[in-house]
């Protein structure tokens, strides 16, 4: 059987999951793997409304275990770390929880089409004091620590005996988009 493997799962990759995963894997006529490092995802253009503590991620995120289920593909938990393109195989990272224990080992995985949709990073064009001091929304986790950090300030703010100084509490976007 014809061997399909979607590195990514992000909008790209988890929607061509899908589909393909609808039209051959369920039929049989082909086998659909679908690589990411998490386990769920968000549509990264929700990312603003985590970060401004409008939407809780739990109520929107897919989770990938659930999709490949009800959409005929399989999904496998770790990281790209490299092709073998000789041999036609995916090596992907062994996947450890918080506490440090392995969940999935090491693994080659075999492909006849390699789909590659790891999708783009945040480009900070140069952009002075970016680097050292902003927060990239690529991720929920990043976007819920970004979250975290104003609403804390906030609070230190509303409840310091000294008068609020000028530069304590500054919150700049770089960038219009929502992604």
């Amino acid at each position: 059987m014809h061997s399909i493997v979607i590195v990514g799962g992000g909008a790209g990759g988890l929607e061509l999951a899908t589909r393909l995963g609808n039209k051959l894997g369920r039929r049989g006529k082909a086998h659909i793997t679908l690589i990411d490092k998490a386990r769920t995802h968000l549509w990264k253009p929700l990312l603003h409304e985590i970060a401004a503590g409008s939407m809780d991620e739990d109520m929107h995120a897919i989770d990938y275990l659930a999709q490949a289920y009800w959409h005929g593909f399989v999904y496998r938990s770790g990281a790209m770390e490299g092709i073998d393109r000789a041999r036609r195989l995916v090596q992907v990272a062994p996947f450890v929880d918080n506490e440090g224990k392995l969940v999935t080992p090491r693994q080659d995985i075999g492909y006849d089409t390699l789909v590659i949709a790891i999708g783009s990073l945040t480009n900070d064009f140069g952009t002075p004091g970016v680097k050292a001091h902003a927060i990239a929304l690529e991720t929920a986790e990043e976007a819920a620590r970004f979250h975290s950090r104003l609403v804390n300030a906030c609070i230190r703010a509303n409840t310091q005996t000294e008068p609020l100084r000028p530069e304590q509490l500054q919150v700049a976007i770089i960038g219009a988009g929502a992604t």
